[in-house]
């Protein structure tokens, strides 16, 4: 039997991943399995970037589209329904694309995640309601207190990575850091890493013109569609949340607007730190197609069809 290869096509918001990987889908005959956690909503659409209807019908694509923002979705959950569609896609094929921004997800893929115990709905209601009360400073101090090995670690201004460590804190009464084995999970496929990437003043510019797009196709309408969903964990992000607050009166929506943009880039830097510290990228140019399409070939042994 063939070796099965997962090319996984990660990095920065607005860096030409999705472009990136339909390209590559389409000169190995193969689908994409999508690794963003926001697009796997149906109701997300512009604030979360998708693929036009053109280009997600070019090749087939999986975990797009697959919930309602109403429905719970954890990382566990993405971790099951990615390797389901994977066995699909290799059942057929000797290639598969993995490509997203959302770390996290492409790491539970890769690597699978350590086990965690369940959390009861009391617990996370519990701190659902002191994030409403007190915000992310709220999560900050509660999860300093329970976890701090943890938590001097942790990406601070992720809500939902501390939200989900002070949940299984609470829930067990010990550290979060206490579950983290690291044990890498494995898998019955091989990985190459991809990393498109451009200059940061670039993919600034890039990240601002996307903005600007957004707004344009109505981005502010979808958000305003959304208002009854708006303290689901998957509303709590850049694009949604700065809307959120100008519909509230607390900002103008020029501000609201510039935040977008300032909030998108910060998340783009986030995400460009966290790649460098996981995974072995191969970075090139998102338009370098041939030098993409001749890494995978000479790594993996197999021609494009």
């Amino acid at each position: 039997m063939a070796a099965k290869w997962l090319i996984v096509i990660g990095g920065a918001t607005a860096t030409g991943k999705t472009a990136l990987a339909i390209e590559v889908a389409k000169a190995y005959n193969t689908s994409v399995v999508s690794s963003d956690s926001r697009q796997v909503f149906n109701e997300l659409t512009i604030g979360a970037a998708k693929a036009s209807p053109e280009e997600l019908a070019a090749v087939p694509h999986f975990l797009i589209n697959h919930l309602s923002v109403s429905q719970e979705y954890s990382v566990g959950d993405y971790e099951r329904d990615a390797l389901a569609c994977l066995d699909k896609i290799f059942s057929e094929q000797d290639v598969a694309i993995l490509a997203g921004g959302s770390g996290l997800y492409i790491k539970a893929v890769c690597d699978g995640l350590d086990s965690f115990p369940a959390v009861s709905d009391e617990v996370r209601q519990q701190i659902e309601a002191g994030e409403l009360t007190g915000g992310l400073p709220w999560l900050q101090c509660q999860l300093e207190a329970a976890d701090p090995v943890y938590f001097a670690g942790v990406d601070r201004s992720n809500p939902a990575r501390l939200r989900r460590a002070l949940e299984i804190c609470w829930q067990t009464g010990k550290p979060y850091s206490s579950f983290r084995t690291g044990a890498r999970a494995q898998r019955p496929f091989n990985m190459l890493y991809i990393m498109p990437d451009m200059p940061r003043a670039a993919l600034y510019d890039r990240i601002n013109q996307r903005v600007d797009r957004m707004m344009e196709a109505g981005l502010e309408e979808e958000v305003r569609s959304l208002i009854p969903f708006r303290d689901k964990p998957a509303l709590r992000t850049v694009g949604y949340e700065e809307l959120f607050d100008y519909f509230d009166g607390t900002i103008t929506f020029e501000q609201a607007v510039d935040k977008i943009r300032q909030h998108t880039r910060n998340y783009a830097k986030r995400q460009a730190t966290w790649f460098r510290k996981y995974g072995n990228w191969k970075v090139f140019s998102p338009t370098d197609i041939a030098g993409v399409l001749g890494y995978i070939a000479e790594n993996t042994g197999i021609k494009t069809t």
